[in-house]
């Protein structure tokens, strides 16, 4: 009996064991999920926001004056169009567009998100809104993991005091916010 494994074998072997992993992990349960916000205005929440801080994800590597906008479909879907520039605001433009769908209606707080590069069963993402600012000024984003975290503002700069509370109360919720980065905005006006 030979114990060696073709090169084939070792791939069928990593491809099943990264598939297995994968499985798994996508059917863990989570650990310490935020609480979202406790109801969502749906329509309110639709318009342009521009991103005050983040957690950094490779996707947006590189990327400054970072907006996205929301806009009600028709079909109950949210239409989303991501924008950013390379390295600075004078910078390529980059941009992607996807949908959301809401998945919990009584609070408008969990949406699955879906980028239109990728087959709508794959990378589909979670999108929580943990809060929101009473008119609607401020919404905060994480997902159940706490892996992903967005400070959005309706305008490209946001008041230090609310900033500062904010990240106070995602530091007792056990955010680790130390992990937060500035994204640079165009506040010239």
């Amino acid at each position: 009996m030979n114990s060696r494994y073709s090169i084939e074998d070792t791939r069928v072997r990593v491809g099943l064991t990264l598939v297995v992993s994968f499985i798994l992990l996508v059917g863990c349960p989570v650990a310490n999920p935020p609480e979202t916000a406790a109801f969502v205005d749906i329509e309110r929440y639709m318009g342009v926001w521009y991103e005050i801080a983040k957690f950094p994800q490779f996707f947006q590597r590189g990327l400054v004056g970072v907006t996205a906008e929301y806009t009600l479909e028709d079909d109950g879907r949210v239409r989303i169009r991501n924008q950013g520039f390379r390295d600075t605001l004078d910078g390529e433009e980059a941009s992607i567009e996807g949908y959301a769908t809401v998945v919990d209606t009584a609070t408008n707080a969990k949406l699955r998100v879906q980028f239109d590069p990728f087959p709508a069963s794959l990378f589909p993402g979670d999108y929580w809104i943990i809060e929101v600012g009473n008119d609607y000024e401020y919404a905060v984003v994480s997902d159940p993991t706490r892996q992903t975290l967005w400070i959005l503002s309706r305008t490209p700069s946001m008041d230090d005091a609310l900033y500062n509370a904010i990240v106070a109360r995602l530091a007792v919720d056990g955010f680790e916010t130390d992990r937060l980065v500035p994204t640079l905005q165009d506040t010239s006006g």
